[in-house]
């Protein structure tokens, strides 16, 4: 872990609040200990789905929460929210291959492919199409993480299930994960909704002791490089 630290670590998310549902206590982490955290928001609302006003305070909203957790840099991608399955994939790589190249990343993490969103599952396959091992400064170590929500409202035994090989000791950090996803106050759900701090709380202290730790979060093992 205290060589992880010493990376650029890029998070990639379909939209604005995945970063931190996913891995904002680990975001939180990586910064605190050194890593320098980069967080790619493919997507953005645009009418008549998404209203101008609604889009520019879920922007604004993502970069408060971002640089609460310690991010270096959030770039946001003119890609449409909620339509992934209308634009070329062709241009989906694109826009991620040139994004991945300007950051150069040493870890990558992105959503996981088994998730029911389609822009998820179109940003995780252009993602690697982007991290491709034959490419110059490729990542050499990629996670898949989990969305509540997403990840988990797929088909059981019919689609990609999230069976995590990796944990992230996130104890002294779920707080900060909290409280970024309380400035997401357009996106923060009442309690039973799974976007509501009791659950956030409840699956970072299963994955957490999962594993011995009061706090985690869990990811897929894609591909490491060593």
């Amino acid at each position: 872990m205290s060589q992880l630290m010493k990376n650029k670590i890029l998070i990639i998310a379909p939209h604005a609040d995945d970063e931190v549902l996913g891995v904002g206590g680990s975001m939180a982490r990586f910064a605190a200990e050194g890593a320098e955290v980069y967080v790619i928001i493919a997507t953005q609302g645009y009418p008549p789905d998404y209203s101008e006003e609604v889009s520019k305070i879920v922007r604004e909203q993502a970069l408060v929460a971002n640089r609460l957790l310690g991010v270096k840099q959030t770039q946001f991608l003119p890609l449409p929210a909620a339509n992934l399955d209308s634009v070329p994939y062709r241009e989906i790589n694109n826009q991620l291959v040139e994004a991945i190249h300007n950051i150069q990343p040493q870890v990558l993490y992105i959503p996981f492919n088994g998730d029911l969103h389609v822009d998820h599952q179109k940003i995780f396959l252009s993602a690697l199409v982007a991290a491709r091992p034959n490419r110059i400064n490729t990542p050499n170590r990629i996670y898949a993480y989990e969305t509540l929500s997403e990840t988990n409202w797929n088909a059981p035994y019919l689609t990609p299930n999230f069976v995590p090989n990796v944990f992230i000791d996130i104890s002294g950090y779920l707080e900060m994960k909290i409280e970024a996803m309380e400035i997401y106050a357009s996106q923060l759900k009442p309690f039973p909704h799974e976007r509501s701090q009791e659950t956030l709380k409840a699956l970072a202290t299963l994955r957490g002791s999962t594993v011995g730790r009061f706090a985690a979060e869990a990811f897929v093992l894609v591909r490491e490089i060593i």
